[in-house]
């Protein structure tokens, strides 16, 4: 369905040439050429955005803002200012306009700013459909885990949920990190305005300024349009900064200045943008130690490190894997049309003994597999993947053997032991294999060997 575009401008000129404009885009335009017209025209029609100038005799840009927003708070309000009106833009701003244009500007400049507005409103139409799903999804007494450490957990979102305050997640991949940033988002007075999630780690370095701060049409090569950022994207709502620990010393520096002060600058502008949002970032690194390594700045660290909440890794709260388990099982058997009634006990030793390298999401795989292989009935211990027990069955934490009823393979049990140092190696190091080696204290050749017939995946 094509959107409706208001046009409320004073001057002919620039009203009929963004008529046309954006006609030839696919819109339909309706033109004002005051703001007693432009409200005649929303009685009348149904209007996605409104391209408003500021000065305007009569009813001002300010003033038709706030009756827009009263008429349908729905409507993206874009105001038009000249350069010398600055201030009234940010009054525009607070009284509801989504962004300003600085007269003169650039028709492809309106084409973007009018897509990313009509995308902007798409998605607070899609939240305000799923938002009473999502606010039941992350209700507090819906997290999975009974154990000590997630009920800290679970308090300490609920103090700092409704604040504005800066939160660092912390946690190893796969405990659940962007889960408590939906959890606090969705539970503070910010959960009618977007979540925007940047995984700073899977955007390569020259290409995440731009995805965070945006840019103007040709500020480099291949920039044949003006793009909004992330920040502006999440204005009064939240930003997720996911694996902030592999963020460049240089955009570290444009970080902490939005910390500090609300504002940037997009690259290739001098203009700048003011934004009220909320970080919270996640690492599964020590930043400590990378502060001390010169790696990540120690003024950043102390910004984003005001509300810390560190989650534990599944091994150190094994409590909680029966409760996560029953949990998958039911999930897995709606999606998938299954009727598996559970895990036997010997089958829940093993899991609840298992270290869960990689955490809730191994986990959730593992069980995900269980279920659409297993016919029906209890899944046993002969169904669940031998590397699991041989590592929980047959070697027990700290280093005792814990020997089963029917005895144990002492070459099954050492094997499947190695294969777990030799993993966790390579998850605490990157992959990198000579690192690895170091922290094993092996040559480079042997660990390569053992990977290669143990068949251990090194792309982690």
């Amino acid at each position: 369905m094509k959107a409706n575009i208001l046009i409320v401008d004073d001057e002919v000129s620039i009203r009929k040439a963004l008529e046309k404009f954006l006609t030839g885009l696919g819109y339909t335009a309706f033109p004002a050429a005051n703001g007693e017209d432009a409200l005649k025209i929303l009685e009348a029609e149904v209007i996605d955005l409104a391209l408003i100038d500021l000065v305007m005799p009569g009813i001002d840009g300010v003033e038709l803002i706030r009756r827009v927003k009263e008429f349908d708070p729905k409507i993206v309000c874009v105001v038009m200012t000249a350069f010398g009106t600055i201030t009234s833009a940010v009054e525009a701003m607070k009284a509801g306009a989504y962004h300003y244009l600085t007269k003169p500007f650039e028709l492809d400049d309106i084409a973007a700013l009018v897509a990313t507005g009509l995308e902007h409103k798409n998605l607070k139409e899609e939240n305000r459909v799923l938002r009473q799903q999502l606010k039941a999804k992350y209700k507090f007494d819906n997290f999975i885990g009974a154990s000590p450490e997630m009920a800290r957990i679970f308090e300490l979102i609920e103090k700092v949920a409704d604040t504005d305050s800066t939160v660092l997640v912390l946690g190893e991949s796969g405990t659940g990190k962007e889960l408590v940033a939906k959890a606090i988002h969705f539970n503070s007075r910010r959960a009618q305005m977007p979540l925007i999630t940047v995984n700073c780690a899977a955007i390569p370095e020259e290409l995440l300024e731009t995805e965070l701060f945006g840019h103007i049409k040709g500020s480099f090569t291949g920039a044949n349009v003006t793009k909004l950022g992330k920040f502006d994207a999440a204005n009064g709502g939240t930003i997720f900064l996911d694996e902030i620990g592999d963020m460049s010393m240089k955009l570290q520096v444009k970080i902490l200045r939005v910390l500090q002060e609300r504002r940037f600058e997009p690259v290739g502008s001098t203009k700048t943008h003011d934004v009220d949002v909320r970080v919270i970032a996640a690492t599964n690194q020590n930043l400590e130690d990378a502060v001390k390594e010169k790696k990540f700045r120690e003024d950043l660290f102390y910004r984003l490190n005001v509300i810390p909440v560190k989650i534990a890794p599944l091994r150190e709260r094994r409590s909680d894997v029966p409760l996560l388990i029953q949990h998958f099982v039911q999930k897995f058997n709606k999606e998938n049309g299954k009727h598996i009634e559970g895990f036997t006990k010997g089958a829940m030793n093993v899991l609840s003994n298992y270290d869960w390298p990689g955490n809730v999401r191994e986990l959730e795989n593992a069980v995900e597999r269980l279920v659409i292989l297993k016919p029906a009935g209890m899944l046993e211990e002969s169904d669940l993947p031998d590397h699991m027990k041989a590592r929980a069955g047959n070697v027990a934490r700290h280093g005792e053997v814990n020997l089963l009823a029917k005895g144990v393979s002492f070459k099954d049990a050492i094997e499947g032991y190695e294969a777990e140092l030799i993993t966790k190696a390579l998850e605490q190091t990157k992959g990198n294999k000579n690192k690895a080696a170091e922290l094993l204290g092996l040559n480079r050749t042997t660990l390569v060997e053992k990977i290669k017939r143990k068949n251990i995946a090194t792309n982690v």
